[in-house]
C-alpha cells in the first residue's frame, strides 16, 4: 500500500522558517509527480507547490512563490517543502500528494482532484 507521511510541522513565529518532509513508502517515488496542498479550518484544500518526476519542473501558488521551495530526493523517497518568511496566512494543515498520471499533470498540477495518494497532514501554525 502506498503511504505518505508528512512531518516537520510546528508552531513558528512570523518570519520564521520550517522544512516539511514527506516520506513515501509502497511506491517508487520517481514514478510520481508530487505536490503540497494546505487546508485551514473551514476552508478548501488549496494548492501550494508541485514538482515533476525528476524534480526539474516546479510550480508554486502565487501566495508562496519566492518564499517556499519544493524539492525531492527520489533515492530517499522523500519530498521536501522549505518554507521561509512565514506569516499567519500560512497557518494550515499541510498535505503531500502523489500523482502517477503524466497525461494530466502537466496541465492540472494545481488540481487536488488529479492526485492519487495523500498523506495525513502536518500542522503548521504561524503566530502573529
Amino acid at each position: 500500500q502506498v503511504q505518505l507521511v508528512e512531518s516537520g510541522g510546528r508552531l513558528v513565529q512570523t518570519g520564521g522558517s520550517l522544512r516539511l518532509s514527506c516520506a513515501a513508502s509502497g511506491l517508487t517515488l520517481s514514478s510520481y509527480a508530487m505536490a503540497w496542498f494546505r487546508q485551514a479550518p473551514g476552508k478548501e484544500r488549496e494548492f501550494v507547490a508541485a514538482v515533476s518526476w525528476s524534480g526539474c519542473t516546479t510550480y508554486y501558488a502565487g501566495s508562496v512563490k519566492g518564499r517556499f521551495t519544493v524539492s525531492r530526493d527520489n533515492a530517499k523517497n522523500t519530498v521536501f517543502l522549505q518554507m521561509n518568511s512565514l506569516n499567519p496566512e500560512d497557518t494550515a494543515n499541510y498535505y503531500c500528494a502523489a500523482d502517477s498520471s503524466p497525461s494530466t499533470w502537466s496541465d492540472r498540477w494545481y488540481d487536488k482532484n488529479i492526485y492519487d495518494n495523500w498523506g495525513q497532514g502536518t500542522q503548521v501554525t504561524v503566530s502573529s
